[in-house]
């Protein structure tokens, strides 16, 4: 069963045959969290880096800093293990080209801002495949594969049961 994690969302899954997949990341960052012993996987589509501090209540999945927690209690509810979890990150583009230093580049923010609270976690990231010009998709599959497609470009596994990466 494919279940797809659109802009500020993210999908949860420990069915065995689930594959969770975010189509489309410019500079927003797929953010996964793999268990494979317990097979338990969650996909987070994150759009900006940090909250805004005042008005409504933001959607969580939306923000680095409110999405990284909240993906990881949900992996955490579904029998995932801490000590065992692997992040995957694809996406954080430079989609659009502006002035040096203008602090436009929101693709860059982004990773930075999910590796932050990854760190502040303490979760490990194993694997990405981030930057560049061109957007991608992800597709996580729950048993342990983590494949990634650049726009008009290969399929690339970032993580699976016989690989051992650092990222």
């Amino acid at each position: 069963m494919d279940q797809l994690a659109r802009m500020g969302e993210w999908v949860v899954s420990a069915e065995p045959g689930a594959v969770l997949t975010c189509i489309g990341l410019g500079s927003c960052v797929g953010l996964a969290l793999v268990d494979r012993r317990a097979a338990v996987a969650g996909l987070a589509h994150v759009m900006l880096p940090s909250s805004p501090r005042s008005g409504d209540a933001p959607q969580p999945g939306k923000y680095a800093d409110l999405a990284v927690p909240a993906l990881l209690a949900a992996v955490l509810e579904h029998g995932a293990a801490r000590h065992r979890l692997e992040a995957v990150l694809v996406g954080g583009a430079q989609m659009f080209r502006l002035g040096a230093g203008s602090g436009a580049d929101i693709g860059a923010r982004n990773e930075t801002a999910v590796r932050a609270e990854l760190q502040r976690e303490r979760v490990a990231v194993v694997a990405a495949a981030t930057g560049g010009d061109k957007g991608r998709t992800v597709k996580v599959h729950v048993a342990g594969d983590v494949l990634a497609r650049e726009a008009a470009g290969d399929t690339v596994r970032l993580l699976g049961a016989d690989l051992e990466l650092v990222a």
